[in-house]
């Protein structure tokens, strides 16, 4: 199904993503002045609330402002409907008026993609599964999880001189969707750069605050630890509430997976277990079949010390994940905890 908003021709949904999409736009031009957002549940309990539709015009319009796209310009929906991802890509498609076509939000959603898109936005997931048909989407924004290095090296290999440009996303359901980016291709930037009209600072605790007047009225106080390099750029560090303290050592699990993923393509995550002596034992869950030559590559991570290095390494075919595809920890520590019983 294709819906050109520049036209203003809508077809007649024929699958239930379809209707659901159909059902939004019902919502988004009604009289209210607001609709309903659920969040990932990657970091809390799943909930729902009301975003005022002017502030998410607001967000569509620093985004296509961003990107330069125009009106007429193609772009695919493949992201559910139901967060606030998804909804967004609808919304700047409205005011930019641009030609949307719509893809079931499944792990492989360009499988049968074969002319060429001005814009779209996946899961890393989504362009882990779509390498082969990634030079056909001129501008990208990868969300909803962390790139790895793994599929960063993927992305250049696949590409390699090709003009499209790649970004991964800063943001959540509170921020309607982004208020950062950082280049992934042709260039590898080390920081994300925030759109126009957000003021960035931090805590005392060193955790990104935002303030976006155009997004929310409030001040925005993370759990996300980060290095202001400029004072509308950051790099992320990991969360807060991810950090394992580990014989009075604070290890940040992002940046050892981040080590750990230029070396391998699995899932990984480092967790803390409990220990009598330690406090936290640092463990490194691998998502795969266990494998000695892989064990092997795993032992020679250049670790910043020796305390870095996971105390144990396990694997698990899968891991636990939110609807959203984000690796829930809580769930996997506990998986680990039972299997050690």
């Amino acid at each position: 199904m294709k819906i050109d908003f520049y036209k203003n021709e809508i077809p007649a949904p024929a699958t239930q993503f379809e209707q659901k999409v159909i059902r939004f736009l019902d919502e988004w031009h009604s009289g209210s002045a607001t609709v309903e957002v659920q969040t990932s549940g990657s970091t809390g309990t799943p909930k729902k609330f009301e975003i005022e539709k002017e502030r998410m015009r607001h967000s569509a319009r620093m985004t296509c402002d961003f990107l330069n796209l125009k009106e007429g310009n193609s772009a695919i929906l493949c992201l559910p409907i139901e967060y606030i991802s998804g909804k967004m890509m609808i919304v700047r498609a409205i005011e930019r008026k641009l030609i949307l076509s719509l893809a079931p939000p499944t792990a492989q959603p360009l499988a049968k993609l074969t002319a060429n898109i001005d814009f779209c936005a996946m899961t890393p997931l989504q362009v882990e599964n779509s390498l082969g048909q990634l030079h056909l989407i001129r501008k990208l924004i990868i969300g909803g999880a962390a790139v790895s290095e793994n599929l960063k090296e993927k992305i250049h290999a696949t590409l390699s001189g090709a003009e499209n440009r790649i970004y991964e996303t800063y943001g959540m359901s509170e921020t309607l969707s982004h208020i950062a980016l950082k280049e992934i291709y042709p260039s590898a930037a080390e920081a994300f750069t925030t759109l126009k009209n957000i003021e960035i600072s931090t805590d005392r605790r060193g955790c990104l605050q935002i303030f976006a007047p155009e997004l929310n009225g409030e001040l925005l106080i993370t759990n996300d630890l980060v290095e202001l390099t400029t004072p509308s750029s950051f790099r992320y560090i990991g969360r807060i509430d991810n950090v394992i303290n580990s014989a009075g050592l604070k290890l940040f699990p992002e940046q050892l997976e981040s080590l750990v993923k230029k070396k391998i393509p699995n899932e990984v995550a480092f967790l803390g277990l409990n220990d009598e002596l330690l406090g936290k034992k640092l463990v490194l869950a691998v998502e795969g079949t266990e494998d000695a030559a892989l064990k092997e590559v795993l032992h020679r991570i250049p670790y910043p010390t020796k305390n870095h290095a996971p105390k144990q390494i396990i694997f698990l075919d899968d891991f636990p994940r939110t609807p959203n595809g984000k690796i829930n920890r809580a769930a996997l520590t506990a998986l680990i905890n039972n299997e050690k019983l």
